[in-house]
């Protein structure tokens, strides 16, 4: 996620980190070489080929419809994006719930141990479930929040949030036939528990199910040729002016189009994606406080910018 303070509008005509710019100059350099060489050839077509000479109305047409396209794929994109970050906004929310639920439930210097488990594995399993989405290793994460048989249990598991919930579900019921709990408590701390069960399911399914690939493959070819072909239709009518406007129309949409394919998969590690590592340290911290805890990693660092 990029963290910038804000700027004033004259500044961010220049900002680099952040825009979508190094992406794309390469497409943009290419679109500026075809509008340099239609303006040089501009001339010897219309002597040769004037039947055949483009103008700007068929790109006018041709940009509107691009332009709702476009609109289009970035509303999906940015729906995505929203979702996940609701999902993990309520994450946070539904651990302090259920850590207040066990503190106030199991007071006292005895149940501390107890305390502190449940504490420890519901930080572990928003690290678990943020290397599940992102498809990296947990291990290092888990090692520092788990006991040794759990630990274990949950490293040799394909779905590793849920051996957690498991975990805390085991606790919590030996708890309440030890009869340290109701069975009232026992049922709302259960419901918390389900609330985190579906919001892994929540992120699962937004992780697993892109936007079709065809969506993709479409949109970079129509964007591609539209931008290519505008300073061939420019050229005869603007001139030298080509360069300028083309490159700027296809900046327009090019950068429409990689902003749309940045969010899209919202569990990344590009700069544009969630901080999922900021969102579990903040979780952690927040279950540990109410918890009278320490807690066990380190705030993630601000790197150019950009907070992961």
């Amino acid at each position: 996620m990029i963290v910038r303070p804000r700027h004033h509008w004259f500044r961010l005509l220049f900002v680099w980190r952040g825009s979508v710019l190094p992406d794309i100059i390469g497409r943009l350099a290419l679109v500026l070489v075809v509008s340099v060489i239609s303006v040089l050839s501009r001339e010897w077509w219309m002597s040769v080929h004037a039947h055949s000479a483009l103008s700007i109305p068929p790109f006018t047409l041709m940009g509107v419809a691009l332009a709702i396209f476009l609109g289009f794929r970035n509303s999906v994109s940015y729906d995505r994006f929203w979702e996940a970050r609701k999902q993990w906004g309520g994450l946070l929310v539904v651990a302090r719930s259920l850590v207040r639920q066990v503190c106030s439930s199991l007071p006292g210097p005895e149940n501390e141990p107890v305390r502190e488990v449940v504490v420890r594995r519901v930080a572990a399993f928003a690290y678990a479930l943020k290397h599940q989405l992102r498809q990296t290793d947990a291990a290092a994460d888990l090692a520092l929040r788990l006991e040794g048989v759990l630990l274990a249990e949950v490293a040799a598991a394909r779905f590793q949030p849920q051996i957690i919930l498991l975990s805390l579900a085991h606790l919590l019921a030996d708890l309440r036939r030890q009869g340290q709990l109701s069975e009232m408590q026992l049922f709302a701390i259960d419901k918390s528990l389900n609330v985190l069960a579906d919001t892994s399911g929540a992120c699962e399914r937004i992780a697993s199910t892109p936007i079709p690939y065809t969506y993709r493959v479409l949109m970079n070819r129509t964007v591609m040729v539209y931008c290519l072909l505008l300073p061939v239709g420019l050229a005869t009518s603007i001139g030298w002016l080509t360069p300028l406007i083309a490159t700027f129309v296809a900046y327009t949409f090019l950068a429409l189009e990689m902003i749309g394919e940045q969010i899209e998969e919202p569990f990344g590690t590009e700069a544009n994606d969630l901080a999922l590592d900021s969102l579990c340290h903040t979780i952690e911290v927040s279950v540990c406080e109410m918890a009278g805890l320490e807690p066990l990693g380190q705030p993630p660092v601000v790197t150019d910018f950009v907070l992961t």
